[in-house]
């Protein structure tokens, strides 16, 4: 897999890049101007590790499409990232294509800090139908970045999917192929008592199936195995609200373990699941 990093600025012009076969690296020595693009570009399909700026964890993520652009973020949308990040004269960018060993192993197959509202190309990625105010702190996206801090909320690392007090809330997360899962783990926010929380959540899979879980007050993980299952997407939804004062509930992150799925490349994989969670 030939693999390229690029630095674009708004006019299109490329201020920096390299190339590799299977891994490449860019240190990009200049500040970052608005209107700056951070460019994955891949010669095929496939699972990477990708690290585009030292302050954000690396991500296994899958490219579907053969580019990947993230514009670097200013103002309000830099607040759902570490301060530190995409900052300064120097920046340290990679990319390697994942060994098949990596491939088999059972991991969360919803990570993905490289995810925004933008982003077509590369997997897991997080939509919603709400978000509160539209702020970057309470995107889908931070569902699905990986920092579960969730004692406080409004500002990194305390980044939460906010659903604006909407009892008809809903995140989707699209795999982008086929996946193995067997576990779906839930963080919710825990500023209590600023915060609400949820007392049940349904999950639907690609299949149509739909499964309820009972969630109770708690800043721990809470977690749910499921009869293994194969699917493209699922949907969190159907968020019951617990009688109490606040009208804040949300979400720090969403986790759903598994594996790839055999044959993943086949769109028509057989799907299964169960009615109950066990």
């Amino acid at each position: 897999m030939e693999l390229t990093l690029k630095i674009v600025d708004a006019d299109g012009f490329v201020r920096a890049s390299a190339t590799g076969r299977d891994e490449t690296f860019l240190v990009y020595r200049q500040d970052y101007r608005e209107g700056d693009c951070v460019v994955v570009e891949a010669s095929e399909p496939g699972h990477l590790f990708l690290a585009l700026d030292s302050a954000i964890q690396p991500g296994f993520v899958y490219i579907r499409e053969s580019t990947y652009s993230l514009a670097v973020p200013f103002d309000d949308k830099r607040k759902s990232y570490s301060p530190n990040a995409f900052k300064g004269d120097i920046h340290r960018l990679s990319v390697r294509k994942a060994r098949p060993d990596e491939l088999a192993q059972r991991r969360n197959l919803a990570l993905n800090p490289w995810d925004d509202h933008a982003n077509q190309a590369l997997f897991p990625h997080a939509r919603a139908n709400v978000e509160t105010r539209g702020e970057a702190v309470f995107a889908a996206r931070n569902a699905i970045d990986g920092e579960k801090a969730n004692d406080n909320h409004g500002f990194w690392p305390y980044t939460s999917w906010g659903i604006n007090r909407d009892p008809e809330a809903a995140l989707t997360l699209e795999f982008g192929r086929p996946v193995r899962i067997d576990e779906i783990v839930f963080y919710i926010r825990a500023d209590f008592p600023h915060d609400s929380w949820w007392e049940e959540a349904s999950v639907t899979f690609s299949s149509g199936k739909t499964l309820s879980f009972p969630l109770v007050k708690s800043g721990a993980a809470q977690g749910f195995p499921i009869e293994p299952c194969i699917v493209e997407w699922v949907e969190l939804h159907g968020l019951i609200k617990a009688e109490d004062v606040s009208p804040f509930p949300a979400l720090t992150q969403i986790e759903i373990w598994g594996t790839e799925a055999p044959g993943a490349g086949h769109r028509n994989a057989a799907v299964t699941a169960a009615d109950e969670p066990a």
